[in-house]
């Protein structure tokens, strides 16, 4: 064999999935759904630029029925498809650098795929669906190269049933309602990773806005209006401090989707976020996940993880969001609350590195906490002024891009961290990379 396999190895947390052998520029996807009965019948047009000779294309795709694969409209010369994984062989194999189109056409009833996490993907609701992929359930609803590091461009069209709306990420480019069905076609230019792609349908209205040039769309059931109108009042000061601090916001758009079922958590997608009718009671009782979430933007969304071991990048910065924002808002200092919280851990196991916790902990609250007493600590040493170049340059620097644990512990270094103490890398080693918490500084 020449080139990229089933089995090439891409992240130690996810083994099988992803294909390091190409890169998918950008995915065209028409969706044709029937929310009664659950049936999706749909054409996925896959721009691929191997990144050497391959023999073999590997695709995560689960549960779904493949009904015909062309590759630059030639039948390949095999087609496997079993378990979570498409694969594709060429009547030749594929030069590196020369871009070809996979379409693949398949139908069924998506259902989300099992995983240590929870089910994960493509999940009917009361009435609509929600698409929660994070980190291994893409597959479910597309063929898809799933790995954190792999972003591409996306153009989603979901055809459905009148009465319903249907929104997917990026900006909606074409709208109409007609004949008993809807369409809806979105873009989205940045480079997104497969996890973070998402459709939601469900009986929803929606309002938009203006922040700064930023577009603001909040969809939502009617029922819930007064309550997302309240808990949501915050979003466009929540944009401007959170720009003056990371830096400008990254995308066109920001889209808040409110579900009329519960939610156990909120849930993070490229440009957007959802949440559950329990995360809307009227009396902002869920403000600091809003600001969790849209602080995903930047750090997950714009600037993702090289590998999902770095995962502290992602929820150590929202978290810290979190406590920036109740500061900004007037409640508890972020110094408070980090201090609040670094009382918290020392009652819970000292058993986790943070830097790399683990596919089975990866999610942990320890994580998310450790993650931001750790950039408190750095904001403490190095200082405020330091601190805050140091974060608007990362998100400048590798916008719509991916980084490493690595990448920031050398940028620390850059912005005055290695005149402290051990220097940048004696530093994170205590913070992510020893199970005993630190005290912060004074």
């Amino acid at each position: 064999m020449t080139g990229a396999s089933a089995s090439s190895p891409v992240d130690g947390y996810l083994p099988g999935m992803g294909d390091d052998g190409y890169h998918v520029v950008g995915y065209d996807l028409d969706l044709d759904y029937r929310v009664r009965g659950n049936r999706l019948q749909a054409v996925a047009r896959l721009t691929i630029l191997p990144r050497r000779t391959v023999d073999e294309l590997s695709l995560d795709f689960s549960g779904l029925r493949v009904a015909k694969v062309t590759i630059d409209g030639e039948r390949p010369a095999g087609v496997r498809h079993t378990g979570h994984k498409l694969v594709l062989r060429p009547a030749t194999p594929l030069p590196d650098g020369e871009k070809v189109v996979v379409v693949v056409e398949y139908w069924g009833s998506p259902a989300p795929r099992r995983s240590p996490w929870g089910p994960l993907g493509w999940e009917e609701l009361e009435d609509g669906v929600l698409v929660a992929a994070q980190p291994s359930g893409a597959s479910t609803w597309f063929p898809c190269n799933d790995h954190p590091a792999e972003k591409s461009a996306y153009r989603i069209r979901i055809r459905t049933d009148a009465g319903y709306d249907a929104v997917a990420n990026g900006y909606l480019r074409e709208s109409s309602d007609r004949g008993g069905r809807i369409s809806r076609l979105y873009e989205q230019p940045e480079p997104t990773s497969a996890y973070l792609a998402t459709v939601q349908i469900g009986r929803y209205v929606s309002r938009r806005d203006d922040v700064d040039g930023v577009g603001v769309r909040i969809v939502h059931p009617t029922a819930l209006l007064r309550r997302v109108e309240h808990d949501f009042a915050p979003l466009p000061e929540m944009i401007r401090h959170f720009s003056s601090r990371f830096g400008p916001y990254p995308f066109e758009q920001f889209t808040a989707v409110v579900t009329a079922d519960p939610l156990e958590i909120p849930l993070e997608a490229q440009s957007m976020a959802i949440f559950g009718a329990n995360h809307v009671d009227g009396r902002s009782g869920s403000e600091r996940l809003i600001a969790h979430e849209l602080a995903h933007q930047w750090f997950g969304n714009s600037v993702g993880v090289a590998q999902w071991r770095d995962i502290w990048l992602n929820e150590g910065f929202a978290c810290y969001a979190e406590w920036v924002w109740s500061e900004h808002a007037g409640g508890p200092t972020a110094d408070a609350l980090a201090r609040r919280f670094a009382v918290a851990l020392r009652s819970l196991p000292a058993d986790i590195l943070i830097g790399d916790p683990g596919s089975a902990d990866m999610f942990d609250d320890r994580v998310y906490k450790r993650g931001a007493l750790t950039l408190h600590a750095l904001r403490l040493t190095i200082g405020d002024d330091a601190f805050w170049a140091l974060v608007q340059e990362w998100t400048r620097s590798h916008r719509h891009g991916v980084a490493s644990t690595a990448d920031f512990v050398e940028l620390a270094g850059r912005h005055g961290l290695d005149g402290h103490g051990s220097g940048a890398a004696a530093f994170f080693d205590l913070w992510l990379f020893r199970t005993a918490l630190p005290r912060l500084p004074r």
